[in-house]
């Protein structure tokens, strides 16, 4: 009998983790297409990956960085409970579950799988960039009022999912070898997507990223960044130059809009320190906090990742997404050393770099889309660098 139970274990393990990392795969792809679609998926392969666990009776592993995602999660928590309205808060932080795709990954993806889930990345990437190029030259989505967006419902998401698919491919150029040609091609029409979406905070994050990278290859290489600036701007459309030059606009109303919620959000930062006001309690409190000289009456969250968490849910969460963000690029450096990891390593650090600098001027974290897709990117390198179980490292 006890033989009959072992053999069935044993052939039902294989099959679920099979099962799971077809259904990763196929979720990696969907973030960049549907986020309805990626979160069917996700769940899917939760399940197949439950099961596969509890069948085998394998001790749950994951990377350094998501004990800080943990009690980001759990301290969140707490934030739901000190809430002006629990109840809507604990509804919008349900985002906290997506932290699972990190052990997902890591498990899943291990090994000479975490190059197949990137191809994946930078190839639907490709796809989604050839849309958005679509929408701006042929439909005329060339205003600020409607922007290419590619195959996700918001031009903000659509630029940010580039933004990191483009530090993918560009550490995959850099740093791959017989895999870079791919990334090569695509590379040019992920930069002219994320240009026409006239997005700064993206491109703001493309730049630091990208800029990353180059220090990473050799630090001479950031000469030949101005200068590459000034041909794009000159090759640019008008849209898109005087987006440019809109940064520079203390006028511009996006420009006063964003530095009025920077105010008000210090302020509830203050009247609230410990717990934040909550979880998406932001906008319900904006009127009261809202500043002279604030061009829209309310506002969902503040345009800036570290100071949005530290409104809504306390400078603890604060501390501990800090936490999360110094653990991670320790993790990812430790990747970018070995030979095995360093194309996704040096990808993975662009990709974090791009998302605070853009998270300066946008609450990107906050994106579902944008958030799994980062936490796949960071947690590759890991991934790759685990042994299999034979004790070799997979190329």
């Amino acid at each position: 009998m006890s033989s009959t139970v072992v053999t069935a274990t044993t052939e039902t393990t294989p099959r679920l983790e099979t099962a799971a990392l077809v259904t990763l795969c196929l979720f990696a792809g969907a973030l960049q297409l549907s986020v309805a679609a990626a979160a069917a998926l996700l769940t899917l392969a939760w399940l197949f990956w439950a099961g596969a666990l509890v069948s085998s009776r394998e001790r749950l592993e994951v990377p350094s960085f998501f004990w800080a995602l943990a009690a980001y999660a759990g301290f969140t928590m707490v934030s739901v409970m000190a809430s002006i309205d629990p109840m809507a808060s604990l509804a919008d932080s349900k985002e906290v579950l997506l932290f699972l795709v990190v052990p997902l990954v890591y498990r899943l993806a291990s090994g000479r799988w975490a190059p197949i889930v990137a191809t994946i990345v930078i190839s639907v990437g490709a796809l989604n960039s050839v849309i958005g190029i679509w929408q701006y030259g042929i439909l005329e989505f060339d205003t600020l009022g409607q922007r290419p967006q590619g195959s996700m419902g918001h031009y903000m998401t659509y630029s940010g999912l580039l933004m990191l698919v483009m530090c993918v491919a560009a550490a995959r150029v850099m740093f791959s070898g017989a895999e870079r040609m791919w990334a090569a091609l695509v590379l040019p029409a992920l930069m002219a997507a994320l240009a026409v979406t006239l997005s700064r905070n993206a491109w703001v994050g493309a730049c630091a990223g990208v800029g990353l990278l180059l220090v990473l290859k050799d630090r001479r290489l950031l000469a030949v960044a101005p200068v590459a600036v000034a041909i794009m701007l000159a090759v640019a459309p008008a849209s898109v130059t005087d987006r440019v030059y809109s940064v520079f606009d203390l006028q511009d109303p996006t420009n006063r809009d964003r530095f009025a919620m920077w105010e008000s959000g210090v302020h509830m930062i203050r009247d609230h320190p410990l717990t934040g006001v909550g979880p998406d309690m932001v906008q319900v409190v904006y009127p009261d906090y809202r500043v002279e000289g604030a061009v829209n009456e309310t506002n969902p969250h503040l345009h800036n990742v570290p100071l949005h968490i530290a409104a809504e849910r306390g400078l603890p969460a604060l501390a501990l997404w800090l936490w999360f963000i110094v653990a991670t690029t320790r993790e990812l450096f430790r990747g970018f050393k070995r030979e095995v990891s360093r194309p996704l390593a040096a990808g993975g650090l662009a990709a974090l770099v791009a998302m605070l600098a853009a998270g300066m001027f946008e609450y990107n974290f906050g994106d579902s889309e944008f958030l799994m897709l980062l936490l796949v990117i960071v947690t590759l390198p890991a991934a790759a660098a685990r042994r299999t179980d034979e004790g070799r490292v997979s190329a």
